[in-house]
């Protein structure tokens, strides 16, 4: 069956996709305006028009979390009223599925992912230069110091650079060597890449650096794997031994010029994470690390008293107010446990969790299932996993997720990779799309 839609309403979505990635970082308000009516007219269009589509897991997922959501805040109506909110707060969770809507709008085509994915990176770069809070984080890194490039805070920036970085190096051949202009391309692609690394270097996010390391090496494991089962060469060879010395040179140079900021970073906490090994969890002081750790243990001592369906949706806020032995400076200044996974068990309890690993599960068995019947390119699979390492690592030691900028990349991405799984068997397009230079 072909990917049907009237054309006025497919135009109409598609363009609402187009302004929601280039302005989702720069005025993520107006974002907020197009969010529910591209996600209600493309949740509506695939109900209709959608065929087959409209039996995907996805779909029952959402109702699951919304049942969940609303279970939750009923019974904390019941339990503890003084602290429940005034309705259940449904979109939490929800917001994670708009993905449905943009899959259904990107009409399975690869290059309408490319394009929205492109228009996002470009639309971010650009405001972290445009904005004036974000000229002058250039400016202010330059001397050393951390800075987050006025969006959300510090970690939030470095996030997505990250993510950013993931896709120019992967998709970097089909890039820079597909099409005309490729002197131009890799000029282009160059300079995106230097922006990326430099603001990477200048968040200071040590999560998010750990997370790119995990993920590199997952990639690269994967593509060797890949390679010597697939053409039967060696991993050992002329190529990658000429990748290992670009990325040796490219970290010594980085060390030669940001030796100093790395260092300080990096082993700013050592003591602390000496005394975390050690178990003295009751003496370790309220750092960056340390609150964390004492958030997250506060967090599962209301996690064992309501384990099933938690607190509702103001669950995480409450182990913060309500942890009697939290300092009030982390009361003030904090109202998150920098951990989605666990903050989805305080408010929603091992149902809402199973939803999320429910939908992870969904999303890489989609994701084989495309690239093994063809429909998605090894180059898009490979970022699929190095993507789901990198967000997975993020996202303990950060709430991204429950976050405008995580819940903002999450649908992007995973939009893209759904759309691919949702092409027709028999669709033209994929033979020519799906060729790399």
């Amino acid at each position: 069956m072909g990917w049907y839609c009237p054309r006025g309403i497919w135009w109409l979505g598609f363009l609402l996709v187009l302004v929601y990635a280039a302005f989702g970082i720069a005025a993520h308000s107006l974002k907020d305006v197009i969010e529910p009516y591209m996600a209600f007219l493309g949740l509506a269009s695939l109900l209709i028009y959608g065929g087959w589509r409209r039996k995907s897991v996805a779909l029952i997922l959402l109702v699951a979390v919304c049942l969940v959501q609303i279970v939750s805040w009923w019974l904390a109506i019941g339990d503890h009223p003084q602290w429940a909110r005034p309705n259940p707060d449904t979109e939490r969770l929800a917001k994670l599925f708009i993905f449905i809507a943009i899959a259904w709008w990107l009409r399975g085509s690869l290059r309408h992912m490319f394009w929205v994915w492109g228009l996002a990176l470009v639309a971010f770069l650009l405001t972290t230069v445009v904005l004036p809070e974000g000229r002058e984080s250039w400016l202010i890194g330059l001397q050393g110091e951390r800075v987050g490039f006025g969006i959300q805070n510090n970690q939030h920036a470095s996030m997505l650079f990250g993510v950013a970085l993931l896709g120019l190096c992967i998709f970097a051949r089909r890039f820079c060597w597909s099409g005309g202009f490729r002197r131009g391309r890799a000029c282009v692609w160059f300079g995106m890449m230097l922006m990326v690394l430099v603001g990477i270097l200048f968040g200071q996010t040590r999560a998010v650096w750990l997370a790119l390391f995990v993920s590199a090496i997952v990639a690269l494991l994967a593509v060797g794997a890949y390679a010597k089962r697939r053409y039967r060469v060696r991993l050992l060879n002329r190529k990658t031994v000429g990748i290992g010395a670009g990325l040796l040179l490219a970290a010594v140079i980085v060390t030669v010029l940001f030796g100093r900021v790395l260092a300080d970073r990096a082993l700013s906490e050592d003591q602390i994470i000496a005394q975390l090994l050690s178990g003295r969890l009751d003496t370790l002081p309220y750092t960056s690390i340390g609150i964390r750790i004492h958030s997250w243990v506060a967090a599962t001592q209301w996690i064992g008293e309501r384990p099933w369906i938690g607190w509702g949706s103001n669950g995480r806020e409450l182990v913060i107010e309500h942890t009697p032995w939290l300092p009030e400076y982390v009361k003030t200044h904090f109202g998150h446990l920098h951990n989605f996974l666990l903050e989805t068990l305080v408010n929603y309890g091992v149902l809402g969790l199973a939803c999320v690993i429910g939908l992870m599960a969904w999303v890489g068995t989609i994701t084989w299932r495309a690239w093994s019947r063809g429909d998605m390119p090894n180059d898009v699979a490979l970022f699929a996993v190095a993507f789901f390492c990198y967000w997975l690592i993020v996202n303990q030691f950060e709430s991204y997720l429950s976050f405008w900028t995580g819940i903002y990349v999450h649908n992007l991405i995973v939009a893209g990779l759904v759309t691919l799984y949702w092409r027709s068997p028999g669709d033209p397009r994929r033979a020519v799309e799906n060729r790399l230079p």
